[in-house]
């Protein structure tokens, strides 16, 4: 294989996983990863982390699944990191109230369903399925005092949905500020390269980079996504709002609810959950009316 070969294939690469990301961190990271992994031979870990909160995975995990799914087609590893322990906690973003904690139970039937969900768009044999409980759980107290002492409550509190909350004078629970530590610690365990999540992972995904880059590992990259809007129209797709499309619902009622979709979605919906290219796409919603 030439040279010039190498580069002009990284360019086709990266075009295709950039395709509708909303920010890279840092912004060249992503084609510093994939020229170190074509020179080492060594696929990268892609990492996207779930709390089993809910027992169906929607659309708008899908959005982040289908990118998932086109690094696996380029020959990386994907691995999904299955909050059993994280959801002990519950994620804070966007949150402006603490989220009712969980049992184990509650956690366990519902991560029970997510592997074969998974499946219905990510490769078997290039997923890689992790519990964090497997190093969270295994921390004692020193353990946890070490890894709270790589952050501050400060840097916490600059996060959008804990300042409001602190404005406004509501409760921040002492076990919610951990989550975004936690979350960093799964990075650490599985030596990630790369980290996927919404728009509203940002903190979390970068504060796996800086611990990290604290105890000496290449820090990963962060990948981010825009939240799919639900039928609502208003707010992001979600479980708890009942504004989702879910991917183990019949193909009747899928269908039924994208007809539902606002016009002014369409764009979106094309761009985040189609491999249609984007000039198709725009001729096609141009010359569409509305019956």
């Amino acid at each position: 294989m030439s040279s010039e070969t190498i580069p002009a294939e990284l360019d086709q690469q990266i075009a295709r996983l950039t395709r509708g990301t909303e920010l890279i961190v840092p912004e060249n990271g992503l084609r510093t990863k994939l020229e170190k992994s074509a020179k080492t031979g060594r696929p990268l870990r892609v990492k996207l982390g779930l709390d089993p909160t809910a027992p169906d995975i929607h659309l708008g995990f899908a959005v982040v699944l289908r990118k998932l799914r086109q690094f696996q087609d380029l020959g990386h590893t994907v691995v999904i990191i299955i909050g059993d322990y994280t959801a002990l906690i519950g994620d804070p973003s966007g949150r402006s109230a603490t989220r009712p904690m969980l049992s184990k139970e509650e956690i366990q039937s519902n991560a029970a369903t997510y592997v074969d969900q998974l499946a219905t768009i990510l490769d078997r044999e290039k997923t890689e399925v992790r519990f964090n409980s497997e190093w969270l759980g295994a921390m004692g107290f020193a353990d946890v005092v070490t890894l709270t002492a790589k952050m501050t409550v400060a840097q916490v509190l600059t996060r959008e949905d804990f300042k409001k909350r602190w404005d406004a004078r509501e409760p921040i629970s002492l076990h919610e500020l951990l989550y975004p530590l936690a979350q960093a610690q799964d990075s650490v365990a599985i030596e990630a390269d790369i980290e996927m999540g919404g728009s509203d992972q940002t903190f979390n995904i970068l504060a796996g980079r800086d611990l990290q880059a604290a105890i000496g590992q290449d820090p990963q990259i962060g990948l981010f996504m825009p939240l799919l809007v639900g039928l609502d129209g208003q707010k992001k797709m979600s479980k708890s709002l009942g504004n989702y499309v879910g991917i183990r619902e019949a193909p009747l009622d899928q269908y039924s609810k994208i007809l539902s979709l606002a016009d002014a979605q369409m764009r979106t919906y094309f761009l985040l959950c189609t491999d249609v290219p984007e000039d198709e796409f725009d001729a096609l919603l141009a010359s569409a009316t509305n019956p």
